[in-house]
C-alpha cells in the first residue's frame, strides 16, 4: 500500500482514479488524497508525506509543467505525469523538469497501477544488504548512498531516473546492457517504449558533456545496447 496524491481537475476522472486506486486488491489498495488545482497540490505535498503523485497537466490555475517544477523545488517524491500531449519534445521537457514517468491519455487503470508499482519499486530501492562504496570510472564518481554523482570535481544535477540509470551502468563498466534489461532493472518494467530510454540517455549524455556521436562515457552499440566505459 502507498500514499498517493491525485492531482486532476476533472471530477469524473478523479473519482474513477480514486475508485481504482483504493480498491481492495494487492496491486492497489492505496491511501489516496486528491485535489483539483496546482496550488492545492503544493499545499498537500508540503504538509503530507506521499509515496507518489499523479499529476495531470491540464490544471485550471497553473500549467502542469510549471506545477511540476514547483513540486520539485520542495520534494523529491516520485511524480507520474498524466498528459494528453504526445509531442516528443514536450515529453523530453517534462522528464528533464523532474517527472519520473508519464502516461499519455487515455490510459487504462491497470496501466496506471503498473507504472505506480514500478516507480515505487525504484524509489524504495533494491534492498541492498549494506552500504555501497563510491563507484569510480575515470573522472566520474557516484555515491549510491548519498545519491550524488560528481564529474571531474563538479557535482552533476541529475533527476532520480538519470541517477539510477547512470549508477546501474557504472556498476557494470564495459558491459553492454540491452534496452530490455534497462527497462527491467532500472524502470522495473517488463515492457515499454525504447523512446523512454533514449530520452534519458540523451539528457544524461548532455550532463556528462558528450553526445551519441562523440561519446565519453556512454557508448551505444546499435541494435545491441549501451555500455559505460570511461575515456582512456
Amino acid at each position: 500500500m502507498a500514499s498517493v496524491l491525485v492531482v486532476e481537475d476533472d471530477q469524473f476522472v478523479r473519482s474513477a482514479l480514486i475508485r481504482h486506486l483504493t480498491a481492495p486488491d494487492p496491486a492497489t489498495g492505496h491511501t489516496v488524497r486528491s485535489v483539483g488545482t496546482a496550488l492545492e497540490a503544493l499545499r498537500e505535498v508540503a504538509h503530507h508525506p506521499f509515496d507518489v503523485v499523479i499529476l495531470d497537466l491540464g490544471l485550471p490555475d497553473l500549467d502542469g509543467s510549471e506545477a511540476l517544477k514547483m513540486l520539485r523545488g520542495i520534494t523529491d517524491v516520485p511524480v507520474i505525469v498524466a498528459t494528453a500531449r504526445d509531442d516528443e519534445s514536450e515529453i523530453v521537457r517534462l522528464l528533464n523538469d523532474g517527472a519520473d514517468d508519464y502516461l499519455t491519455k487515455p490510459f487504462s487503470a491497470e496501466h496506471l497501477s503498473a507504472r505506480i508499482t514500478a516507480v515505487l519499486r525504484r524509489a524504495r530501492g533494491g534492498g541492498a544488504s549494506g552500504p555501497e562504496r563510491v563507484i569510480e570510472a575515470g573522472g566520474l564518481a557516484i555515491d549510491p548512498l548519498r545519491r550524488e554523482a560528481v564529474l571531474d570535481g563538479a557535482r552533476l544535477d541529475l533527476t532520480r531516473r538519470e541517477f539510477d540509470l547512470l549508477t546501474f551502468l557504472a556498476r557494470r563498466p564495459g558491459v553492454v546492457v540491452s534496452r530490455k534489461d534497462l527497462l527491467a532493472e532500472v524502470w522495473q518494467q517488463s515492457y515499454g517504449d525504447d523512446q523512454t530510454i533514449d530520452v534519458h540517455l540523451s539528457w544524461l549524455r548532455r550532463k556528462l558533456g558528450e553526445t551519441a556521436a562523440r561519446p565519453r562515457y556512454l557508448h551505444t552499440l546499435r541494435g545491441v545496447g549501451v555500455k559505460l566505459e570511461p575515456p582512456r
